[in-house]
């Protein structure tokens, strides 16, 4: 049986994709759960795979988790064209029914925001609808975030939208946003799909 899968996906990039899905990981990790992690693609370094890597400690390679990655700190679809390569969607859903045949849960990170262009003619949410998989929206817990979420959740399939969870990222200190930000987006969205995270200084 394959796994449960998970796809990571956020407001924008720098949200704290990563940080969520290695504190994840390595929680699952812990209460005994089998539990493996992707991140098909990235662009501009390789520092994310291998934080997810030391989260699972190392069960897999960099390059199972990490299998598409480019040089310059582009979208992957730019990245990528500019290496000459090319990236498909059903090559990359392939490899991610690979890893989740091995594992109970799998958690896909994706790269960037939800529409941001990853390979020719697909995005994270071409991604979650192949995959059929719960996604889970993380953002920056800051003025502006109810907007975005907002906007990330109208891009989804209905379908897909109604099985998102919400995941507010905490900065480091609190301001008056920070702190209302949850409540108000209970007003829009079932509040136990809310999880509000407080600062990770680290995730592994």
């Amino acid at each position: 049986m394959s796994a449960q899968i998970w796809v990571i996906t956020g407001t924008d990039t720098g949200v704290g994709k990563t940080v969520f899905t290695a504190w994840l990981a390595r929680l699952l990790r812990d209460h005994g759960v089998n539990v493996a992690v992707c991140k098909p693609l990235c662009s501009g370094g390789r520092e994310d795979a291998r934080l997810l890597r030391t989260a699972i400690g190392g069960s897999l390679t960099l390059d199972e988790i990490n299998p598409w990655h480019f040089r310059a700190p582009l979208a992957p679809l730019l990245a990528a064209r500019a290496e000459g390569k090319c990236v498909r969607l059903p090559e990359v859903v392939a490899h991610i029914h690979a890893l989740a045949r091995r594992c109970d849960v799998l958690l896909v990170e994706s790269a960037g925001g939800l529409l941001s262009p990853l390979g020719e003619g697909f995005d994270t949410r071409h991604l979650v609808a192949r995959l059929r998989a719960a996604p889970v929206i993380v953002a920056a817990n800051r003025l502006g975030v109810i907007n975005q979420i907002r906007l990330t959740l109208e891009a989804l399939p209905a379908a897909s939208a109604r099985r998102a969870h919400l995941v507010l990222m905490n900065p480091r200190r609190s301001d008056a946003a920070t702190r209302t930000n949850a409540g108000l987006l209970g007003e829009f969205f079932d509040p136990s799909l809310i999880l509000l995270l407080p600062w990770l200084a680290s995730p592994v």
